[in-house]
This record gives C-alpha cells, sequence and structure tokens, in this order.
C-alpha cells in the first residue's frame, strides 16, 4: 500500500521537468502528509546510520553525512512552507496544525541525539590537526554550534523541558501567523456614497469597485492588503473612516475572538525566554545575538541609541510641521493622529516637493519595473532573464525565469509572485524552492531556485499594475535577496545565500534600495505606460529632492519597532502583565505621535513574533549602516561600476555564510562601516 502511494506521490519521484523545479501542476494537498511521515522516516534512518557507524568519527561520515541528510524531508517541508505563506488554503492550514508538532520532536530527536553529538564533538575536539579548508572549518563549527544551541548538552529534565518548549514554539508561531492571517481576510469596509471617495485618487477607486465586484458587492470595498490600506490612509478626505480603517488595521488579532493572539503573545514570549534559560542563557536576546554581528543586547542598544539621539530633534521638527499644515485647515486645537499623518504628511510633502504617488505611478507600470530591476542587473553583474513558460508554476499570477550568467551559463530560476490574494500573507519576502551547493566528488553546481513574493497594486479593467514608489523600492529590496540567493557560490547548501547572520542578510536587500532615486536608472525604464514618454527630469528632481521628506520620523518609526523587540527579549521574568501597556512603555522614547490605547502591534508584528527576526528586529537598521556605507563606493566610482558591482559579487553576494561577516564587508570596503554615510544620506549631517 505504502509503495502504491508513493508511486502516485511527485515528492517521491526525480521532479522530470525543466532545471528540477518543483511540479506544481501534479501536487496536491493530500501529496503532503505521507511524503513528510516518509521523509521524516528516512532523516531519521540516515541518522542511526551516521550514529551507528563502526568507524571512528571523522569529518566526512560525520559532518558532511549530516549535511546531506534529509533530502526528502527539506524538498517537501520547503514546498509546504512555501505554500503556507504565499498560497495556502484551509486544508493546509490545519495540516501544518497536525504536521509542526512531528517536525518539531523529529528535529529534537536529533539535536539531542546524545550519541550522534558525541561524534559530532569528536570531531569538533581535533579540528585543529584535520587540515580542513576554510569553508569546511566554518561548517564544522556551525554543527558543533548548532547542537549546543539546540540543547546537546542539557540532562534529565532540563532535555524533556527543552523538548516541551520547542514543540510549544512551533505551534504558538503558526497560531500566531494563522490569525493574523484570518484576521486580514476577514475585514472590509464597504462604501456604498460615493461622497466618501472625496480625496482618491482614480486608481484606488477603481480598485476598491474591482475588489466589491470580486467580492460580488455593490460600490466600493477597501481592505486591510496594503495596497487598498495605504491609498486610503494617504488620500481619504474622510477622517471618520480613516480612524475606522486605522483602527481595524492596528488592532488586529486583539478582538474578543478566536484570532485574538494577545496569550499568544505572551506565551511566545516566555516560552522563548524558558528556551534561552534551559540553555544557560539570560534571556532570548543573549541566547540570538551570539550569532549576530551585534554580538549581544549592549551593541544592540548602542546603535539604537545613537538613531534615537541623532534622529530624534530632526523627527520632532517633521512632526510639528505636519501639525502646522493640519492646523490651517482644520484649526489651532487640532492635533494630528496617527491616522492622520499619512494624510497631512502627504499633503505637506506634495505642497513642499510638488509630488505625490498618483503623479509617479504612470511611470511604474509594473513590466516597465520589472524590466528595469532585471535590466540593472544586466548593467551591473551581466545575467540576463528569459521567462520560460514550460516551468510549472503553484498560481497563474506567478512567472518563472532563467537566470543565466554573464558567460551564459544556467545561473537560477526566479520565481515572481507580485499580487495579493486571500491565500497570501501580507508584506515581502524572498525565500527559495531549492538551495545552491557543489557535489564535491563530480564538481557539479547544483543551482537555486529562488522566489519573490509581494503584495504590490493589481491590475484592473481598464489599466495595468501601476505601483506607487514605494512598492518600487521594496521590488528593488527583495530583488537584493533574491541576488543574494542566485549568485550562492558555496560547496555546503547550509551555508549558501542568505544563510548569513541575520543582521548581515538585510545588506544585500537594502543596497538595492539606494538606486531607486538615481536618475540614470530611472531613465531605463519609467516610461509613462500610455504615451510611453520617459519619466520628466524635472519629476526626478523632484523625487530626489523629497527622498530625505520626514526620514528621521521613518527613522524613529523603525528604532520603535527594536526597541519593542529588546523590550519583550531581554525580559528574563515570565510576562503576566498587559501586553499593550507594556509596548506603549517599551517604545515610547521613539514615538513621535500621540499614542493610542486601543492599538497594538506586537498582535500582528510577525517578523518578531513568527517570522525569525525574534531579538533581530535591528538588522534592518544595522544593515541601513552598512548598506549607506557600502553604496557611497557605487557613487564614487559610478552606480552601474561593474568592477564595483563585482567586488559585492565575490565579496559578498556569493559567499553566503562561509566566512564571518564583518570579515566579508571589509574586504569588499576596506575597512569597517561607520554610521556618517547614513547620516549624510539622510540630511542629518552636511
Amino acid at each position: 500500500m505504502t509503495s502504491m502511494l508513493q508511486a502516485q506521490n511527485p515528492f517521491f519521484e526525480t521532479y522530470n521537468t525543466p532545471h528540477q523545479t518543483v511540479p506544481f501542476d501534479k501536487i496536491q494537498n493530500e501529496h503532503f502528509e505521507p511524503a513528510i511521515r516518509e521523509g521524516i522516516r528516512r532523516h531519521a534512518v540516515e541518522v542511526d546510520a551516521i550514529v551507528n557507524n563502526p568507524e571512528a568519527p571523522d569529518f566526512a561520515n560525520t559532518i558532511l553525512a549530516l549535511e546531506k541528510s534529509g533530502e526528502l524531508l527539506d524538498r517537501v517541508t520547503t514546498v509546504f512552507g512555501n505554500l503556507r505563506s504565499a498560497e495556502t488554503n484551509d486544508e493546509l492550514q490545519k495540516l501544518a496544525q497536525e504536521m509542526m508538532p512531528l517536525l518539531s520532536e523529529h528535529n529534537n530527536n536529533i539535536n539531542l541525539n546524545e550519541k550522534l553529538f558525541d561524534r559530532v564533538k569528536a570531531v569538533y575536539q581535533q579540528k585543529d590537526a584535520l587540515e580542513l579548508n576554510p569553508e569546511q572549518s566554518r561548517l564544522l563549527e556551525n554543527t558543533y554550534d548548532s547542537f549546543i544551541r539546540r540543547g546537546a548538552n542539557l540532562q534529565g529534565e532540563a532535555k524533556d523541558t527543552y523538548r516541551e518548549l520547542t514543540q510549544k514554539l512551533s505551534t504558538l508561531t503558526l497560531e500566531f501567523s494563522e490569525n493574523n492571517l484570518k484576521e486580514t481576510n476577514n475585514y472590509q469596509l464597504v462604501i456604498t456614497d460615493r461622497k466618501q471617495l472625496a480625496g482618491l485618487p482614480e486608481s484606488a477607486i477603481e480598485a476598491a469597485a474591482e475588489t466589491a465586484r470580486e467580492k460580488g458587492s455593490e460600490g466600493w470595498i477597501f481592505t486591510l492588503h496594503a495596497p487598498s490600506y495605504l491609498p486610503f490612509m494617504t488620500y481619504a478626505d474622510d477622517r471618520d473612516l480613516r480612524r475606522e480603517l486605522y483602527m481595524a488595521y492596528n488592532t488586529k488579532s486583539t478582538h474578543d475572538n478566536e484570532y485574538n493572539n494577545l496569550e499568544i503573545v505572551k506565551d511566545l514570549v516566555n516560552t522563548r525566554m524558558q528556551i534561552a534559560q534551559v540553555l544557560g542563557f539570560d534571556n532570548y536576546a543573549e541566547y540570538t545575538l551570539l550569532k549576530r554581528m551585534a554580538q549581544n543586547s549592549d551593541g544592540v542598544y548602542n546603535l539604537l541609541n545613537q538613531l534615537l539621539e541623532a534622529y530624534t530633534p530632526t523627527a520632532q521638527k517633521e512632526y510639528q510641521e505636519v501639525q502646522e499644515l493640519a492646523r490651517t485647515e482644520q484649526g489651532a486645537d487640532f492635533t494630528v493622529m496617527p491616522w492622520d499623518w499619512s494624510y497631512y504628511s502627504n499633503k505637506l510633502k506634495d505642497q513642499k516637493f510638488s509630488i505625490n504617488d498618483e503623479m509617479l505611478r504612470p511611470y511604474f507600470e509594473l513590466e516597465n519595473v520589472k524590466n528595469g530591476v532585471f535590466g540593472l542587473a544586466t548593467q551591473l553583474y551581466g545575467i540576463t532573464f528569459r521567462k520560460n513558460p514550460e516551468i510549472q508554476v503553484y498560481h497563474p499570477e506567478v512567472d518563472a525565469y532563467e537566470v543565466y550568467d554573464k558567460d551564459g551559463s544556467f545561473l537560477s530560476v526566479l520565481y515572481t509572485d507580485f499580487h495579493p490574494r486571500a491565500g497570501k500573507r501580507a508584506g515581502a519576502w524572498m525565500t527559495a524552492f531549492k538551495g545552491q551547493w557543489i557535489d564535491e566528488e563530480t564538481g557539479e553546481n547544483s543551482r537555486p531556485h529562488v522566489m519573490l513574493v509581494m503584495n504590490f497594486t493589481k491590475p484592473t479593467e481598464s489599466r495595468p499594475a501601476l505601483l506607487t514608489f514605494d512598492e518600487v523600492i521594496t521590488f528593488l529590496h527583495e530583488f537584493g535577496h533574491g541576488l543574494h540567493g542566485m549568485f550562492a557560490n558555496t560547496t555546503y547548501e547550509s551555508m549558501s545565500g542568505t544563510s548569513v547572520y541575520w543582521d548581515f542578510v538585510e545588506l544585500p536587500s537594502q543596497l538595492m534600495e539606494n538606486f531607486g532615486i538615481e536618475k540614470e536608472f530611472l531613465n531605463t525604464f519609467a516610461r509613462h505606460y500610455q504615451t510611453g514618454e520617459l519619466i520628466p527630469e524635472e519629476l526626478i528632481r523632484r523625487l530626489v529632492d523629497a527622498a530625505n521628506f520626514n526620514a528621521a520620523y521613518a527613522c524613529l518609526r523603525q528604532v520603535s519597532f527594536g526597541l519593542l523587540d529588546m523590550a519583550w527579549y531581554t525580559r528574563n521574568e515570565p510576562f503576566t502583565g498587559d501586553v499593550k501597556a507594556y509596548e506603549q512603555q517599551a517604545w515610547s522614547r521613539a514615538q513621535i505621535l500621540p499614542a493610542v490605547e486601543e492599538a497594538c502591534m506586537s498582535t500582528q508584528f510577525s517578523h518578531i513574533f513568527a517570522g525569525g527576526y525574534s531579538a533581530g528586529y535591528y538588522s534592518y537598521k544595522w544593515a541601513e549602516v552598512l548598506d549607506a556605507d557600502a553604496f557611497s563606493v557605487f557613487k564614487e566610482k559610478g552606480i552601474f561600476n561593474q568592477e564595483v558591482a563585482q567586488s559585492f559579487r565575490d565579496n559578498i553576494l556569493s559567499k553566503g555564510g562561509t566566512e564571518p561577516p564583518m570579515e566579508l564587508y571589509k574586504r569588499f570596503r576596506g575597512q569597517e562601516p561607520t554610521i556618517d554615510a547614513l547620516l549624510i544620506r539622510t540630511g542629518i549631517q552636511k
């Protein structure tokens, strides 16, 4: 029976597809569970073979054997995990609730296997005599450290406690994410009186009408998905409706229903704290930061405090300017609240620079932007992109490309998925369906399959997808992660591509954002979608002039998220208090706008509760220091300078986690970064 089921399950076959891409046309929901269970069984057998190997432990029969184990399990869980983020359904979500505890138990069975760890430790203890190359040494060190950090040294009751806590954590993170998705999808603001649309651009009105049609409703529907939410908050004249939509967004998963995350936040924080303490750390931040460039919480707070000191005076002035404009319209006692900020700051920006998203949209047609971003990679690195309709995709909106290196050799598969759907979580991210590695026996370089997922403005009946400038920047950001994945060139998959320290992983993505306001780049693609006219010089000048508009406020917003993250994860006592009150206190130093008592970020802050950035949200600002410093080299030598780009590729993009990140950075830059380039770029320092 089992063999018959396996014969009908595409996960058990060698993919007979271009570049062995995932055969999405053959994969059904019912294929996942048997493939996961069989993957677990096979992986356990492989681990047992390592443990019971009669030969003395060495790099090949222990470290390398572990690196290569679990191929089937990795293959199926990668597809399963990516679909749960980008194209989920109730059946997949239910299956995840059943499978996550099993997967957690399986991981613990490996990480807490004393005999296996004894073999790893035996190899590690003789590392100086093994004559390993630098990448082998790094793999050995990573393998040993990962066992230590996952409880291998624990004994007796502590080991049982660790098992329970990690299983609980996997269930909690899943519940947190599902609740957020359901809350986002369940809300809609239905408008039937056209007067209430005053101020909104035609593009937003048309998109809302399209949403209403899709849902079989009259009038216009606005949702909590970014392409619907953000224009409403920026342009809608009706303050009451702005407040209503703001409160819907900022109270997600706080309501008295089955999707409430308030208790889950407490559980997640306390569970992570307990895991860290079982492993011998004071708190979860200390545990996490040991394997980060920042090294410890002092390093994080040092950066956040520097930014607070540098940016707070300017951010307060920015708020006062917006406040003054609002009071000229509303009266001297008017207070700009969070639901007013986008509306009035947009008006001020338009007043100062005569520029807004709706003026730029016609020049940012998605297909042109895509050609521009791909073209930038061609100019910098010589790589080219060819759409291949023979490569299967998981949704009709997804495109698949073959990417070729400058010498014509195959480099990568790239999937792009641009628009919101009910089954897709919010935000934008890069991931992969297959990593990169080199077969040491044959020398074959197995190339990666990379995916970029976003939630951009959709096309309507009368116009194509026209992006906001922020969406263009998001595309550049995720594409930078994509380049990190596509240029991966390491021997071992576990250190390939974006498998780097969390506060280094944002450097390639944020570096790419810098090109967004460069005239030479914009002139390569920004054409009016109807007339074909190149974006006017005057519009570019205004865009550049406006680049630092409210930059200090934006910086403090990111700092506030970093402070909140650190407040949750530097705790060494269980949290039993009020989540909302604790949040307000945690980030108060970085808050510029008046506080809203009912609002809560924590219950929807997937990055730090369910997305890998726990005690790591500061990474965005950390990497911003790096990217400003790194881009100064491009500015100095020319933004399309291929020598600088090749150096960035050789020293950073292709190296993955094979060396300490600061060593890689210094090899590219010639020195350690300073905060100065960031202060200059944002206009704080001349």
